[in-house]
């Protein structure tokens, strides 16, 4: 047994020894090739080092080159900046001893000199100015006159609406004077009734067989007025009979509000708008505006702005669109705070239209600043709608200060000396003083006043300025 393990043992020795050497034999040969591989490496990186250490020593050298030709040429431009100075100072001498020769000579200091050069400049530049705008002020109204008498004409001509004038009070006509005392029942229970279902003010006085109706809401005032013509039909007068009979009413005239806007939108040919904003459209027809009827205003308004961007070859059917919208606000501006150009820019945004028609209904009092051709279009139509002969009626008050106004404006420019407003304050003539005011003076103060007024005064169409200007040379015989 110890002669079998023996042998046992030197056979594993042996065994471990070769595996040993084959490790051994086998990491030497993978240590070589890794040695190998860092060798070859190492020398590539000494290659490319050589390589950087060259470009090196060429930058080196390119460096040092530019660093001597920029000395050189530093040392050039000193010399030549002494030249310069030196040069300079001998200009400058000759440039003095000139001006005090022709200050001798003309007997002014170079300010005074200067001074008079840029009066005489001044003037010259104002008077060649003055003909210039006179000039060009003049070619361009020709033209644009005759363009725009064209398309106003055009538009006149083809469009040609009723006026029909409407009070802010609505006058029920009675039968006989005894049916006064039935409207106001037993200790006025029956006015109290009419009064509370239709929000109207009945006002019965000494007028003979009528009755006036007043309220800030004409639909309302319709609404009331129907009522009080089919209880005055019906005989029948109490305050159950009459709250039938004004539902009755209220039905009908929401019928015929929307009927009404139904058909301004069919006679234009504008379609797609909002069943509510149809609505609301329809209410203008009970609204007036300086006794002009807005729902006819607006029709109109939208054949005029059709018309002239047909002719200007714009979009026809959005131009009559912005028309029939753009005093779309005022059926509701008693309801709600603003001026009724935002209220109806708001209320078309919300029932759907388009960002430019929505402009052009807040633009066209120029609430706010206009933007494109459609918004100046829809402006001219509301002017030209509003301004015609006989479509709107205005408080003589208010007629007479803006008449003052105008006088007043012109009367603060220098070298007035009187102003009168006339032709219905659609012309303003100012007579200048001919010793202070020249000829093309006149001009540019003509365009001044016209500036001012447009700034300072709200006014539809447009005021025609007149200067005049004479010089009366007197003098007297003696004997």
């Amino acid at each position: 047994m110890l002669g079998d393990a023996k042998r046992r043992s030197e056979n594993l020795l042996k065994e471990a020894r070769l595996e040993a050497k084959d490790r051994l034999f086998k990491m030497k040969a993978e240590f070589d090739v890794k040695t190998a591989e860092i060798k070859n490496e190492l020398k590539r990186k000494e290659d490319r080092l050589i390589v950087k250490s060259e470009n090196l020593d060429k930058r080196h050298g390119q460096i040092e080159k530019r660093e001597m030709d920029v000395s050189w040429r530093e040392k050039n431009i000193s010399k030549n900046e002494e030249v310069l100075d030196k040069k300079c100072k001998k200009f400058k001498h000759l440039i003095d001893e000139q001006k005090i020769k022709l200050e001798n000579i003309s007997g002014l200091t170079s300010e005074q000199a200067k001074e008079l050069l840029l009066s005489t400049l001044e003037n010259e530049v104002r008077y060649e100015g003055a003909k210039l705008i006179n000039k060009i002020t003049g070619e361009a109204k020709e033209e644009a006159d005759k363009k725009s008498k064209k398309i106003i004409a055009t538009a006149i001509q083809r469009y040609a609406g009723d006026f029909v004038a409407e009070r802010t009070v609505s006058v029920v006509h009675l039968p006989n004077d005894e049916m006064k005392g039935r409207i106001i029942g037993r200790e006025g229970r029956n006015i109290r009734a009419i009064e509370a279902a239709t929000g109207i003010d009945l006002i019965i006085d000494d007028t003979p067989e009528a009755v006036i109706l007043s309220g800030f809401s004409p639909v309302r005032r319709e609404i009331a007025r129907m009522s009080l013509t089919k209880l005055i039909a019906d005989g029948r007068i109490h305050p159950a009979r009459i709250e039938d009979i004004v539902k009755s009413a209220e039905l009908e005239v929401g019928q015929a509000v929307k009927e009404a806007g139904e058909q301004a939108a069919f006679e234009l040919g504008v379609h797609g708008i909002h069943a509510e904003l149809i609505k609301v459209l329809g209410q203008l027809k009970y609204r007036t505006s300086y006794a002009q009827n807005v729902l006819q205003h607006s029709i109109e308004v939208a054949f005029l702005t059709g018309i002239m961007a047909s002719e200007l070859g714009l979009n026809e059917k959005i131009a009559k669109r912005m028309g029939l919208l753009h005093d779309i606000g005022k059926a509701i501006d008693h309801e709600v705070e603003g001026s009724h150009a935002e209220i109806g820019a708001k209320l078309a945004k919300k029932y759907g239209e388009s960002d430019q028609i929505v402009h052009a209904i807040a633009a066209h009092h120029e609430d706010v600043v206009p933007e494109s051709v459609y918004d100046l279009l829809v402006q001219a139509a509301d002017s030209l709608s509003g301004a015609r002969p006989g479509a709107r009626k205005e408080l003589l008050e208010n007629y007479v200060k803006r008449l003052e106004d105008l006088e007043e404006i012109a009367n603060k420019f220098t070298g007035v000396s009187n102003s009168y407003a006339i032709q219905a304050g659609r012309e303003l003539r100012v007579i200048v003083e001919g010793e202070k005011i020249s000829d093309n003076d006149s001009v540019l103060l003509s365009r001044d006043i016209a500036r001012e007024i447009e700034e300072s005064l709200t006014f539809p169409g447009q005021i025609k300025v007149v200067v005049i200007r004479e010089m009366r040379a007197v003098e007297y015989a003696n004997k």
